[in-house]
This record gives structure tokens, C-alpha cells and sequence, in this order.
């Protein structure tokens, strides 16, 4: 199979779809892998280093696009990207449909095969694709909430860990799944209170046997949210259901009783966010204020980090690449259920539930819409 892997196009994105050591593997299996000049700039790998590996380097993204089989990228197709997809290309990337209705009218339109890496469940239950990237962003979460709270920023004012004879900041992680468990372990170690708010008593079982006493595991209901988000001096939204639009759980009216200078990042923004007032930002303008509360809302957090981001992903994604370049799409996804899982747009058609239902598309099963 032929592989393009281009460069990433959205605003202040480094990482890209494959580094050097991951086009190897599929050059070993007899692939060919094309890619965009520069495309591993960002992360320290020059096109020399791809053709070291074995990769053709190509001078534009439409080229890459015209020769590729199957596109291999981290972020979601731009506008621009998505003209150049064409019937029966295999697209695997990050998609977050459900908040997307011009992405998903276009991919639709293409008739590609667009694979989510969020939606590729295990037999665990967890999204092992999502997940380095969940490690990244909430570990990253408490670091962009720190500098929020300074008052350079028109934060409060607040160390987060405070220091001795002054109390730390008060920092709240709605949701206790990969977001939450990362952002605590920094928040923890840098000091703060923190209070986890989720839905599902085994999951606060977890982190109470995790963090013991240096948090408080709250279950979430709306009062026990309100109560904590309101003493809160940092919230951090956390919350994913797989494939379908974040709740907006922290409302408008939340938002006008914080305090004067706390601050929310919204870490679930790439599925529209669980803040009501938050909308997507970017690194070059990273925040926005609504009712003297910073807002940091940036859709692609671990893009301002991707040497470790790349490589994190890359570890994960390198054998669904392998996978769909050995056996051809169908017989990939067909032979592996939570495989199929990822399967968002095929031939035209919808097959993940949530989005079909949010943004007005018939649903069709994944198998229905492979045979």
C-alpha cells in the first residue's frame, strides 16, 4: 500500500502522522510511504531522516494526497485537506465529529474511508489511541491553569501550590478518566487541593485507592458540581463520551458565581467542550475571558508539546497502520470489533451513532456500510 503522511496545516500544530522509525516498519513490510517536505520539522526529524528510512519526499500536500492510499495525520482535516480526499482513500487521524458539521459533510461528500483514532475502543473498555494523547493534555492542563491563575494573565493572582502560611490553590477535575487521573498527579504534586467529581463510584474507588488522602473523590451530582465548582479556583473539564459531544456540565450561570479571576480549561473542546461558554482557541491566542473567569480552551494542547507528543501517539497507532496497510481496510476493521470501532464515515455514509444523531445523519451500521 501507499502511505502519505503530510504536513499538519492547523495553527501552532507540530506533531505529525508518523516519525522516521515508524515509516521503517512500514517500509519493512513492503509499503511505500511518501511525505511532505518539512512535515517533521517541528519535531526535530529532517526529510533526511525520512529518507533515510526509506520514505519519498514529496513537495506539496496535494501530491502526497494524489498518491496516497491511505493518509496517515494527527489532527483533523482542514477545509483544504478535505477537497483533496477522494473515493475509497483510507483517511486515519483524529476526527471529534459530533461538534463538526462541515467536517462531516465534507468527509461524507468524499466518500473516503475516515477512521477515528478517538473512537478505537479495547477489550478493556478504554480508547488506546486517545489515551497518550489524554496522558498529554491533562498533565498539560494544570500546567496552562497555573499560568492562567497569574495576574499577568488576569488570572487571581494564585501560586497553585502556595507556600508556607498561605493556602494552596483550590483546583477541581471534573471527570476521573485519563484527563482527570493526569491532571491530578500534577495538581497533587505541585501542591493544590484537589477535588475529582465523577459519575461512576469504581472509578472514585480508583482514585481513592490511588491518591488516598491527598484528594477528595466526590460522586458528581449537580449540587456536589455547583458546590465545588463555585469554591473552585481552577476547573479543569475532563469529561469524554466516546464519540459523541461533550454535556455542558459547568453552565453559563456557574460562570458568573466563580470567583473574580479563577480559571477553567476546558480539555474537552476537541467534542465541543463541557463549559458552556467555551469555544476553541488556538496556542498563538490561547484564552479568553467571560465574567472575569480565564477560559483556556485549546483544541490541540498537545501540539504545543510534539516531540513527546508525536512519539506517544506514534507507539500506539504504528500497528493499526501496519494492520490496515497489510490487510486492506475491510479485512482490518471486519476481523477486530473495536477496530470497527473507529470507523466513523465510509462510502457516504455515517456509522458512528452519536454523530449521526447530533448533527442530523442517518446511522448505518459499520458492517452494513463495509459490505
Amino acid at each position: 500500500m501507499i502511505i502519505g503522511v503530510p504536513k499538519e496545516i492547523k495553527n501552532h500544530e507540530y506533531r505529525v502522522g508518523m516519525v522516521p522509525a515508524s515509516v521503517r516498519e512500514l517500509i519493512a513490510h513492503g509499503h511505500d510511504v511518501f511525505v511532505e517536505t518539512n512535515a517533521g520539522n517541528g519535531i526535530g526529524f529532517a526529510d533526511a531522516d525520512y529518507v533515510t528510512a526509506g520514505a519519498t519526499i514529496l513537495d506539496t500536500a496535494s501530491e502526497v494526497f494524489a498518491k496516497a492510499e491511505m493518509i496517515v495525520k494527527v489532527k483533523e482535516p482542514q477545509a483544504v485537506e478535505r477537497a483533496m480526499l477522494r473515493e475509497g482513500q483510507i483517511l486515519f487521524t483524529y476526527l471529534h465529529l459530533a461538534p463538526d458539521l462541515a467536517q462531516t459533510e465534507d468527509l461524507v461528500k468524499s466518500k473516503a474511508i475516515c477512521i477515528a483514532y478517538e473512537t478505537v475502543t479495547d477489550s478493556h473498555g478504554g480508547l488506546p489511541l486517545l489515551a497518550p494523547m489524554s496522558e498529554v493534555a491533562g498533565r498539560m492542563s494544570i500546567q496552562a491553569g497555573a499560568q492562567a491563575l497569574e495576574k499577568s494573565n488576569a488570572g487571581r493572582g494564585m501560586l497553585l501550590g502556595g507556600v508556607p502560611g498561605v493556602e494552596p490553590a483550590k483546583v477541581v477535575v471534573i471527570g476521573g478518566g485519563m484527563v482527570g487521573n493526569n491532571a491530578a498527579q500534577m495538581a497533587v504534586g505541585m501542591g493544590a487541593e484537589v477535588v475529582i467529581l465523577d459519575r461512576n463510584i469504581n472509578v472514585l474507588r480508583r482514585l481513592d485507592a490511588q491518591f488516598g488522602n491527598k484528594i477528595k473523590a466526590v460522586y458528581s451530582t449537580a449540587d456536589a458540581l455547583e458546590k465545588h465548582v463555585l469554591e473552585a479556583d481552577l476547573v479543569i473539564g475532563g469529561v469524554l463520551i466516546p464519540g459523541a459531544a461533550a454535556p455542558k456540565l459547568v453552565t453559563k450561570e456557574h460562570i458568573k458565581n466563580m470567583k473574580p479571576g479563577s480559571a477553567i480549561v476546558d480539555v474537552a473542546i476537541d467534542q465541543g467542550g463541557c463549559i458552556e461558554t467555551s469555544y476553541a482557541t488556538t496556542h498563538a491566542e490561547p484564552t479568553f475571558i467571560v465574567d472575569d473567569v480565564v477560559h483556556y480552551c485549546v483544541a490541540n494542547m498537545p501540539g504545543a508539546v510534539p516531540r513527546t507528543s508525536t512519539f506517544a501517539l506514534n507507539n500506539a497507532t504504528l500497528p493499526f497502520i501496519i494492520n490496515l496497510a497489510n490487510k486492506g481496510y475491510k479485512e482490518a476493521l471486519l476481523s477486530d470489533s473495536h477496530f470497527l470501532n473507529g470507523l466513523n464515515v465510509v462510502d457516504g455514509k455515517v456509522t458512528v451513532r452519536e454523530v449521526a444523531e447530533n448533527l442530523g445523519f442517518e446511522f448505518v451500521e459499520p458492517k452494513v456500510a463495509l459490505s
